[in-house]
């Protein structure tokens, strides 16, 4: 089995990740979907060979916008979702992933939790943990050969 913490749109919100420290140290991937990715550096630091990180809107530094993972025969396509219209529609994004033969999208920039199952690609947006955000949340997700289930953690 294989775990991956999923976080988004921390806009600085360092206090929250501090507190996921244990989830973090016994996860096997750490993914940062991008706003403000930088909120990450000391997890990074710690976790290199785990810690992976996509660019948002918000950030504006040289890192890449978009990545794929392979995990247990899935393929997980990652972003932070603005440039595929995610606050209208998640239709380019699952289309996207699918055109990247991945079958797990991950995106962020709603700042809502979601899960969703879109023409065959599980799409995952673990919520934001912006401070000024009253439902905070990250996704804990667990996957097992074929089964892949994403549970959205609220953190108070």
């Amino acid at each position: 089995m294989t775990t991956m913490i999923i976080l988004s749109d921390t806009h600085g919100n360092k206090a929250d990740i501090d507190k996921l420290a244990t989830v973090l140290s016994e996860s096997d991937y750490i993914v940062h979907l991008g706003d403000v990715t930088t909120d990450m550096k000391e997890v990074s630091a710690l976790y290199p060979d785990k810690t992976y990180r996509v660019v948002g809107n918000c950030d504006f530094y040289p890192m890449g916008d978009e990545q794929i993972l392979e995990i247990e025969g899935h393929r997980i396509f990652m972003c932070h979702g603005h440039r595929y219209g995610v606050k209208s529609s998640l239709e380019r994004l699952a289309y996207r992933a699918k055109e990247l033969d991945c079958d797990i999208a991950l995106y962020g920039h709603t700042h809502e939790a979601r899960i969703e199952e879109i023409g065959g690609v599980l799409t995952v947006n673990p919520g934001c943990m912006t401070r000024y955000s009253i439902d905070k949340s990250y996704c804990y997700l667990c996957i097992h050969g074929k089964k892949v289930v994403p549970t959205i953690v609220p953190i108070r």
